[in-house]
């Protein structure tokens, strides 16, 4: 999601558009110009518009159901294949859960029956030729939400259906077991939607089934590692021995402290063992490839926005805390010394150990 930009705020959430989504555009637009002319291109590209628009509205459906159950949605970002609100957790409660994902449809749903007393109409006759010019923008604009709540609806994990799908199955289990059968059954519908997209050449079909096929086993991956976090606290997963930098430290010590350990990240701790910040890996290199003399100090490339945790803090928390960018998260003592550090590499190795 580097790639996309910020349209401002909406309803407490910011709206994001990826660089992607102008290809989208691009393509129809030269699509229908080559065989229909400026006045086609136009027209469909107006209706990409408008579809998409439905899409974020479809988003927020989602946000502002969650946002009843006090969970946040901090981003809602819109891609080639569609639109992606950014919930800060996800709700554990199955009934939570249910009216989260079927909000999304919901709004689909009404913009259908908006649009539909506006006069839209839809001949059976005319549903196969929705990407021509032949029916009206409000015609192929009605049946398109109808095909979006259809669509989502169906039980591919992790899409709206899906959700339903390992919510009802929360009633029965437990959740982890039920993310991964939903999440097993989302890879197999991936695998027919990405047969359907190769054999009909619908290159967004197969970009959607790429998307479920690999969001499954991550969001499968992430309900594991939070039942482990949620019975680890922070000093069962830090790493205790490491190699640290002092704030007189230059960028060739840094460089020679690469070579020598298999750390990607070295703190940088006063007389005191007091932290200073973080010097990672990726930082040194672009550094010294941007020609940086080698007799900086290491504190010129530093980072010192490093969240603090206590000894006896829930690994979970630190998990949220990893998710949001930070290198690493420093385990301190209460008098504000660090005693040890956790990274996104060190948490995935106690996940499997600990789930042996």
């Amino acid at each position: 999601m580097t790639w996309s930009f910020s349209l401002g705020r909406v309803l407490g959430s910011e709206l994001r558009v990826h660089v992607t989504f102008f290809l989208l555009l691009a393509w129809v637009g030269f699509a229908a110009y080559s065989s229909a002319g400026l006045p086609a291109a136009i027209e469909n590209v107006a209706f990409v518009l408008a579809l998409f628009a439905c899409v974020v509205a479809h988003e927020f459906g989602h946000a502002l159901m969650a946002r009843r159950f006090g969970i946040k949605t901090p981003d809602i970002t819109l891609l080639p294949i569609g639109g992606l609100a950014r919930l800060e957790r996800m709700p554990e409660q199955p009934i939570q859960e249910v009216w989260v994902a079927l909000a999304g449809p919901a709004v689909n749903i009404v913009i259908w029956f908006v649009l539909v007393a506006l006069g839209a109409g839809m001949p059976l006759e005319t549903m196969a030729q929705i990407d021509t010019t032949d029916s009206s923008l409000l015609n192929r604009l009605a049946y398109v939400n109808l095909l979006l709540a259809a669509f989502n609806m169906i039980p591919a994990f992790p899409m709206d259906g899906g959700r339903v799908f390992r919510a009802l199955l929360c009633l029965k289990m437990d959740r982890v077991k039920a993310t991964r059968i939903a999440a097993s059954g989302g890879q197999v519908v991936a695998v027919a939607l990405g047969f359907l997209g190769l054999s009909s050449g619908n290159p967004i079909l197969v970009l959607i089934a790429i998307f479920v096929f690999v969001a499954a086993n991550s969001e499968s991956q992430d309900v594991a590692m939070r039942s482990v976090a949620r019975r680890v606290l922070a000093r069962d997963a830090m790493i205790t021995e490491f190699r640290a930098l002092s704030p007189t430290d230059s960028l060739a010590t840094a460089a020679q402290a690469v070579i020598s350990t298999t750390q990607h990240e070295f703190p940088v701790l006063d007389g005191s063992g007091v932290l200073q910040g973080f010097v990672t890996r990726d930082r040194l290199f672009a550094a010294l490839a941007g020609d940086t003399p080698r007799s900086e100090p290491a504190t010129s490339i530093m980072e010192t926005d490093i969240p603090r945790v206590q000894l006896t803090s829930g690994l979970e928390t630190v998990l949220d805390t990893l998710y949001k960018g930070a290198p690493a998260i420093a385990v301190c003592t209460q008098a504000g010394n660090m005693v040890g550090y956790i990274t996104r590499e060190n948490i995935g190795e106690l996940m499997v150990i600990r789930s042996r």
